[in-house]
């Protein structure tokens, strides 16, 4: 596994995240026929806020970001995205589990979107993340608190 670092984002990360997401979305958003260069950055733009927004660092440099958003019944996971040359590597799994820890001892469930046919879905089934509903782009998840045995070991 990587040595990783994870700081609070600030409102001057959001270009930086609004490229990465375009970076790593465009494959699963092209094979949806749904790609839009300018869309997929302005998104990010439109929901970014850092005071719910991590940074991930690998290096000193910009590796990925991750935002996690308080909801009525759940947080929702959101904006976890990592580059490409780091994924698969232990970083996303690490981040991950730090951020469930957190929800666990809060005894609150997480809830996230993928889309179809994205390779991130095995992430968080290894997670314990389960689906709740799903159409033609999106795959809708949870994870109850403590997920499915109370810790997770991946």
């Amino acid at each position: 596994m990587m040595n990783w670092e994870i700081r609070r984002a600030s409102a001057m990360d959001v270009e930086a995240v609004a490229q990465l997401r375009a970076v790593v979305l465009r494959a699963d958003l092209e094979r949806l026929g749904r790609y839009d260069e300018q869309r997929v950055r302005q998104r990010l733009r439109d929901a970014f806020d850092p005071a719910h927004t991590w940074v991930i660092e690998v290096g000193g440099e910009l590796a990925g970001s991750v935002a996690l958003r308080e909801a009525e019944d759940a947080r929702w996971l959101e904006h976890f995205y990592l580059a490409p040359h780091l994924q698969g590597r232990g970083v996303g799994s690490g981040v991950l589990r730090g951020l469930l820890e957190q929800c666990d001892r809060d005894g609150v469930p997480v809830r996230v979107n993928v889309l179809q046919g994205s390779p991130a879905r095995r992430l968080y089934e290894r997670h314990g993340f389960t689906l709740e509903t799903e159409d033609p782009v999106d795959v809708f998840m949870i994870r109850s608190s403590g997920g499915p045995s109370g810790s997770e070991r991946v």
